[in-house]
């Protein structure tokens, strides 16, 4: 009897054993969670925290102080953190939590107000806004709460002109 049990659950085993293998190793997918409180997190454009570009509707030559639109489809996010660190990229939701405002370094988005309130969920940034179309900046996630220990988390960027 043990044998018979044992050849019926030798394919289940199996199976289970395929399905965890094709699971992905990384913990980089991040179900939508609010942002709370006392959380650490760190911002993303276009799925890079370090430095990325931000590719820019600026065509031919541009010439200084030149500005332009993003093109439409590049993302904005934060994912949480779950330890703290001492890196200037990473920022603190302080006692207040709730939403992280996104700062491209253009004032007319600011007053649109590009706000992300959970974990995990992109946000496109706006075709409209006006930014350089060449050179370096910063993009800056802000919670919206005020708290004297929130912190800010930044992302250096270089806006890239395409032919």
């Amino acid at each position: 009897m043990f044998r018979t049990a044992a050849a019926r659950l030798a394919p289940l085993a199996a199976a289970v054993l395929v399905a965890a293998t094709a699971l992905p190793a990384s913990a980089e997918v991040v179900d939508p969670a609010p942002i709370g409180p006392h959380q650490y997190f760190y911002g993303f454009v276009n799925g890079q925290t370090g430095h990325t570009i931000i590719k820019m509707a600026c065509y031919g030559p541009v010439f200084p102080g030149q500005t332009g639109h993003p093109f439409p489809g590049q993302t904005v996010e934060v994912r949480p953190v779950a330890i703290s660190s001492s890196s200037a990229s990473i920022g603190y939701t302080g006692s207040g939590g709730g939403p992280i405002a996104v700062d491209l370094g253009d004032p007319s988005t600011a007053a649109r107000a590009l706000a992300l309130r959970y974990y995990g969920v992109k946000a496109e940034i706006p075709a409209t806004a006006t930014l350089p179309c060449y050179g370096s900046g910063k993009v800056t996630f802000t919670p919206v709460a005020d708290s004297w220990t929130a912190r800010q988390a930044t992302v250096l960027v270089d806006y890239v002109g395409q032919p």
